[in-house]
């Protein structure tokens, strides 16, 4: 994932604004404008030809997801773990993650000059200095911390968190203590923000004089905490004692290897084959800091995105959390920082613990071509690199299917030509990526409107650059049938002027129609991942509540479709054009306003249609006719759509934007039915 990302990353939002200007010949001010090519007629159609293939089946594979370490995607969201910086480190935050969090808790500002690290804060500031940092000596990475209790008072730690209280009431925790002198007990508990009384706490006797493990289970009373209120988790000693604390942890009773119940839940809905593990983290990873027993793994900053790693979420938890939502693994190797290898050795890794043992995708690398990858290869050192990853891994695995790093769709030429100077069988396909500012047009001072329809039309322009992509391998000596392409990434991001982006129903649309766009493009696209399954376009979690997008929601439908081979389709209901738009896809022709794929299942006994209708204003009437299949009274219809295009779910309203379903009765012969205005339709047809 792109760098400059990042920045739009931090607090996205959207206000809501009424697009309300009809859409005529021309849209928008001076040359930019959305012109119309053919307007919406008053009867559309939608002729289906069942019984013409339109192109090879729809492989499961174009339905994968991306799951990388950033934001809150594993740790404080898809981990179950509640605390953050367990072990007392320094270092974990950039300098701009911390100024933020300052900005957020000017009381850490105390507490920093007290040596607590962050974001701990001291149970009573008044008491001063009663905190040491111990390096070197720690039970967890490089520090641990010394407390010096206030005999006859209450000296300790604490840091806030968000129980899923919705959920559960019961949560197990474990720290490591070393007892200095004095008394032996320290206590841990949960209590309201501005309250000294404990929800739930436990007294644990610490004697030990060297470092030990020490457990303890909370219970919170029904009643006492609502969902979505923060609590906080203390940490005190008493009477006269000294003591030495590291590695604390803090879980709901109910998570399973870690994993935080209900987001598996809703990635296990998704039905995605793939997650692919990957992004601009890849380059600074080595995966052997992320195995072995979690309280023993170090924690360190995340080079790329300047927040802590943990470790604890490592390859077999990554591989747990596959195994429990029935996808396979798709790992991107560190060919930044890394080696040959320790790539081979990870590959070993992952076949000893995955069954089938073999012919996983592995991608080599993510992004190398962006200065944000940590020791990034220049075009000289590209295609050799590739070779000796390539070579490494397929020494231990003959069968590793592997992806290697390509270029985005609007400028792949020449770096993806380096790539194809390796003999064929380096690699099975080339990635290729786009993460774009919906709101980065060419136009000044656009309106809504001219932005949501220039976004909505960038699939159109996808695929076709997608085409000269595969063409280009193609034409390359040997390559013609042995590499494709592999859409590792893409999201659709934006923040002003209400544009589409990956939280709102606007990116709901794009979302739809990236979908379509890759099934009418089988031939050339055989692997694909969404940004991400959690945070993006997927899965959230905000004060212990996960919630999911409403592209989680069309990404679901598509997902879940009982689909195979895609069937010819003709669609007479508008086209548009775009000129001076997004600036990464500025022209583009011939969008249609009604986007349809039509696919049968294996079977052939089901039809599945998949509409997008990008009109901003018309609900679009269309008239379906059906040559070589004949339908069976009812159709099973989905369909997404809100009343504005920046509406959002969130924890607060986590169904505020959701599928709708009902029942179509269709007659013999033909059927019609009201694709309504910036929607996504999926209906589903048993054949009589």
């Amino acid at each position: 994932m792109k760098r400059r990302l990042a920045k739009q990353y931090a607090g996205v939002s959207a206000g809501t604004i009424a697009i309300s200007i009809l859409l005529a010949g021309v849209a928008t001010r001076g040359d930019a404008q959305v012109t119309v090519i053919q307007p919406i007629p008053p009867n559309a159609t939608i002729e289906i030809h069942a019984d013409v293939t339109a192109g090879p089946e729809i492989p499961r594979t174009i339905f994968g997801t991306f799951l990388e370490p950033i934001g809150n995607s594993t740790y404080n969201g898809l981990w179950a773990e509640l605390l953050q910086n367990p072990s007392f480190e320094a270092g974990l935050w950039s300098a701009q993650h911390e100024a933020s969090m300052l900005r957020e808790t000017p009381e850490l500002r105390r507490a920093s000059q007290l040596a607590l690290p962050l974001p701990w804060l001291p149970l009573d500031a008044r008491q001063g200095n009663r905190y040491e940092i111990r390096y070197g000596d720690a039970a967890n990475s490089w520090q641990s911390l010394r407390i010096f209790n206030v005999p006859g008072k209450a000296t300790g730690v604490w840091q806030k968190v968000f129980l899923p209280i919705q959920r559960t009431r019961e949560f197990t925790g474990s720290f490591y203590a070393r007892h200095v002198s004095g008394d032996a007990a320290i206590k841990v508990g949960l209590h309201l923000p501005d309250q000294t009384e404990m929800l739930a706490s436990q007294r644990v006797k610490v004697v030990a004089a060297q470092w030990t493990k020490y457990f303890f289970h909370l219970r919170v009373p029904e009643g006492k905490v609502k969902p979505l209120d923060p609590v906080e988790f203390a940490v005190q000693l008493e009477g006269d004692e000294i003591a030495d604390l590291d590695e604390f942890s803090l879980m709901p009773a109910d998570a399973k290897d870690g994993l935080d119940p209900d987001v598996v839940a809703l990635a296990k809905q998704m039905h995605t084959p793939l997650v692919r593990f990957g992004g601009n983290f890849t380059s600074s990873y080595h995966w052997t800091d992320g195995i072995g027993p979690r309280d023993k793994r170090r924690n360190m900053l995340n080079n790329s995105w300047g927040i802590p790693e943990y470790n604890t979420f490592g390859t077999d938890e990554f591989l747990e959390f596959c195994q429990q939502i029935g996808a396979q693994p798709q790992i991107a190797l560190n060919m930044g920082s890394g080696t040959p290898q320790e790539a081979a050795a990870w590959v070993r890794y992952v076949d000893n613990h995955w069954s089938p043992h073999s012919g996983l995708l592995w991608e080599l690398g993510n992004e190398l071509w962006g200065d944000w990858n940590l020791a990034y290869p220049t075009h000289e050192q590209l295609a050799a690199r590739t070779a000796q990853f390539s070579k490494a891994v397929h020494a231990v695995d003959p069968t590793a299917r592997l992806i290697a790093t390509g270029a985005d769709p609007d400028h792949f030429n020449t770096w993806n030509a380096i790539q194809l100077t390796n003999p064929p069988g380096t690699f099975d396909f080339l990635s290729t990526h786009f993460v774009v500012g919906t709101d980065d047009v060419m136009l000044s001072n656009p309106n809504p409107r001219f932005v949501t329809l220039a976004a909505f039309a960038l699939p159109v322009e996808l695929g076709r650059r997608l085409r000269d992509a595969q063409d280009q391998i193609d034409a390359t000596h040997g390559y013609r049938g042995k590499a494709h392409l592999a859409f590792t990434e893409w999201l659709f991001h934006g923040q002003h002027l209400g544009a589409p982006s990956f939280l709102n129903t606007g990116g709901a649309v794009i979302t739809g129609g990236f979908l379509n766009m890759l099934m009418k493009n089988t031939a050339t696209v055989q692997v694909s991942d969404m940004t991400g399954i959690m945070e993006f376009a997927g899965i959230w979690k905000r004060r212990g509540q996960a919630f999911a997008t409403p592209s989680y929601y069309v990404f679901k439908l598509y997902a879940n479709a009982d689909i195979a081979d895609p069937v010819k389709v003709d669609t007479d209901a508008g086209w548009y054009r775009v000129s001076r738009g997004v600036r990464r896809l500025p022209e583009i022709d011939r969008v249609p306003y009604l986007d349809v794929v039509a696919a049968l299942n294996r079977t052939g006994d089901t039809l599945t249609i998949f509409c997008v209708n990008r009109s901003l204003d018309s609900d679009i009437p269309a008239t379906v006719h059906f040559d070589g299949f004949t339908p069976a009274g009812e159709a099973a219809v989905h369909t997404l759509t809100s009343n504005a295009l920046t509406d959002e779910n969130d924890e607060a309203a986590p169904n505020r934007v959701q599928p709708v379903d009902s029942v179509d009765h269709i007659p013999q012969g033909h059927w019609t039915h009201t694709f309504p205005h910036a929607s996504v339709t999926v209906i589903s047809i048993p054949r009589k």
